[in-house]
Parts: C-alpha cells; sequence; structure tokens
C-alpha cells in the first residue's frame, strides 16, 4: 500500500499589538501555503470573528470536497469514454454548532453541472458520480454524508 505525505505551512498573522491578551484583542487572520505555491489568505468565519474577504476552514474543507469529486469524475468520465466539455459545482456545506462550543459538518452536498458534447453520454456522465464519491481521498476521510445533484446538460452547437 501507498501512503502519501503533505506538507503545509500556517503563519497567524493576526497579532495585533497585544497577542491574545483578550478574546477580542487579536485577529483570526492567518496565511496557509505549501512551498512556492500562492499564499491563501485565511481567517476564521465572520460568525466567529473572522475576516470574511478570506477562505475560512469550513469553506476550504467544502471546496476540498468538490475539488477531489471533480478529480476522480473527470478521470472516470475519461477512461469511459465519456467526453466532458464543462464542470462546475456550487458545492454546500452544512456545519452545526454543539453546545461545548464546538461543532461539526452534518452534510456537504455537490451540484456539479456537466456539459457533455453528446446525448448519448449523459446517462453514463450521471451514473459516474457514485463511482467518483466511492474513490474520493477526501470524502473517504469524512464522517458525515456526501451528497450529490448532478445536472448533466449537452454542449448545444
Amino acid at each position: 500500500m501507498k501512503t502519501h505525505q503533505y506538507k503545509t505551512n500556517l503563519t497567524w498573522t493576526g497579532n495585533l499589538g497585544k497577542g491574545t491578551s483578550a478574546y477580542r484583542d487579536y485577529s483570526r487572520n492567518h496565511e496557509l501555503n505549501t512551498g512556492s505555491k500562492p499564499l491563501v489568505p485565511a481567517s476564521s468565519d465572520p460568525a466567529f470573528r473572522g475576516d470574511g474577504t478570506r477562505y475560512n476552514p469550513e469553506e476550504l474543507l467544502v471546496m476540498s470536497i468538490s475539488s477531489c469529486h471533480m478529480l476522480w469524475y473527470l478521470h472516470l468520465c475519461s477512461e469511459a469514454g465519456v467526453i466532458v466539455v464543462d464542470y462546475t459545482d456550487a458545492a454546500t456545506g452544512t456545519m452545526t454548532e454543539t453546545a461545548n462550543g464546538g461543532g461539526h459538518f452534518t452534510e456537504v452536498t455537490l451540484h456539479p453541472l456537466v456539459i457533455v458534447n453528446d446525448a448519448a453520454m449523459v446517462d453514463k456522465a450521471n451514473e459516474l458520480h457514485h463511482k467518483a464519491n466511492e474513490l474520493c481521498f477526501i470524502a473517504n476521510s469524512c464522517n458525515f454524508p456526501i451528497l450529490h445533484k448532478p445536472v448533466c446538460e449537452v454542449l448545444s452547437k
């Protein structure tokens, strides 16, 4: 069995001069990167005193699920002879706060819009979402349901 390691860097940039001396005395802003790749500006959700112009961990989790699904899906389509010419996803995630101040995701729903170039490919294109979900590394690491509401359309010529 192969294993893969991933190294990331996180730098907190939110010291406003007083460190974490009080709950309101620091920013939740931080930066994420992996070596020479561009920085990802991050913060907490605005509901938790974060900067709404930056990505929050919850958004990044939903994006990771969506991205991983798409990559597996496109791979499976290429193997099955389904020619995808466009793919978008407006994924949504639901997180519930718990009484102790923590929380957890209760579900993520992917809404992929797939465009194929032949009407004969639509059924197979829709079917392959199930297999992509079975293979997705990120989906297999989650303890909540990942739902799919795909739409497949034919390229208008």
